[in-house]
């Protein structure tokens, strides 16, 4: 695996946030050219990578997927394979999910499959939600039909090396809006000159807060968070004209967001109404549920059997987003999680670095499950 992990140091030693991976991308087909796919396409919805591996006959397709980019993080460890780069950092794993599906292509080469196709997508911009959509809509993709496609996350705070698994949400849909709301400015001595969206920017968080239902093992689970606020000058004679208000929505289905930013943009309209605001709404870095088949599932539970894996079966969905589950509305298919230990920091958290340990769990999980379909 030294290769593997070397490989692993130094991606993460030179990470890239969205939509910025072009050197991330060429380290992955400098790598990839020492194990020969059949077919390799370059700029896939943007940095994107897909290498291909055929059989010499026809069968079953299964794409397997990764993430190229990193955070916006300034990291604080001080080996030699930290961050060269300032005010970025690898703190979700994806320089360890990269060097899995590498991994898998070393793998595939050096045991060709006999039938069937395995693609390796390692998709750009996932931290910000347009990834997927970006691959999904590149005209160079439109040709590829996979009967599944799988993709894993590492996940501090279960045991090292176990495998995670749920059926149906495995992952809560996410996404942000932005209030932008436009009134009057005018002297703070004479407000009534003015239109302040002081009143309307309070409510609209008193309206949200009582949309909330966070007990995610509840039905219609809905969690809201305040991210940022900003209104007006820090001018003491000016009353404001000009305000906005930004949240993040999650909810464990994508049907119940749909409805939930129906909900969201009625309430902020009536208020902006009502104090005569002119409101501007904008939705951004959407994430759809990501919703696992259960065939999926069960091809992911038996390739841990055979592999020896402690499998948890989680019964409630996580509430981070991942613009896999955009993915899953097209394909049958299914994300599992990757335990990293129970006292490792937390993702997106300054001093994360993914466990070098794990790459090899990876391999074998991916190429178990390409074995299991293609052979059956």
């Amino acid at each position: 695996m030294e290769e593997l992990i070397q490989l692993r140091k130094e991606l993460h030693k030179y990470p890239e946030v969205s939509g910025n991976e072009s050197k991330t991308a060429q380290r992955i087909l400098d790598f990839l050219s020492k194990y020969k796919p059949n077919q390799v396409i370059t700029n896939l919805g943007g940095e994107g990578v897909l290498a291909i591996y055929k059989g010499k006959e026809k069968g079953k397709s299964v794409l397997f997927r990764c993430e190229l980019d990193a955070l916006p993080i300034q990291e604080i460890n001080t080996f030699e394979h930290k961050s060269s780069t300032n005010g970025v950092s690898h703190k979700c794993g994806h320089d360890g999910h990269m060097a899995i599906l590498c991994g898998l292509a070393k793998t595939l080469f050096e045991n060709p499959i006999e039938k069937g196709t395995i693609m390796l997508l390692f998709q750009p911009a996932e931290e910000n939600g347009s990834g997927a959509q970006a691959i999904m809509s590149d005209p160079k993709f439109k040709e590829f039909e996979p009967d599944y496609a799988f993709a894993l996350h590492n996940l501090p705070g279960f045991p090292l090396h176990q495998i995670v698994v749920k059926e149906n949400a495995f992952t809560c849909a996410v996404n942000s809006i932005a209030i932008e709301l436009h009134g009057k400015t005018s002297h703070a001595g004479e407000p009534e000159n003015g239109i302040n969206p002081a009143l309307a920017i309070s409510e609209i968080i008193v309206a949200f807060n009582s949309k909330i239902q966070a007990d995610v093992s509840k039905e219609n689970f809905c969690l809201i968070t305040p991210i940022h606020i900003n209104m007006g000058e820090k001018a003491y004679g000016v009353s404001a004209g000009y305000g906005e208000v930004h949240f993040t929505v999650r909810s464990d289905s994508n049907s119940f967001m749909q409805k939930t930013e129906s909900d969201l943009d009625k309430i902020t309209s009536d208020i902006a109404k009502k104090h005569k605001l002119k409101s501007i709404i904008n939705w951004t870095e959407k994430f759809q549920a990501n919703e696992n088949n259960k065939e999926a599932v069960n091809y992911i539970k038996k390739a841990a059997s055979i592999n020896n894996l402690d499998c948890n079966e989680k019964q409630y969905p996580f509430t981070f987003g991942e613009d896999f589950g955009l993915i899953t509305q097209h394909f049958k298919g299914a994300m599992f999680g990757l335990g990293s230990g129970e006292n490792t920091p937390s993702l997106h958290n300054p001093d994360y670095d993914f466990p070098d340990e794990l790459i090899q769990t990876g391999v074998s999980q991916f190429y178990q499950i390409t074995k299991e379909i293609l052979d059956a």
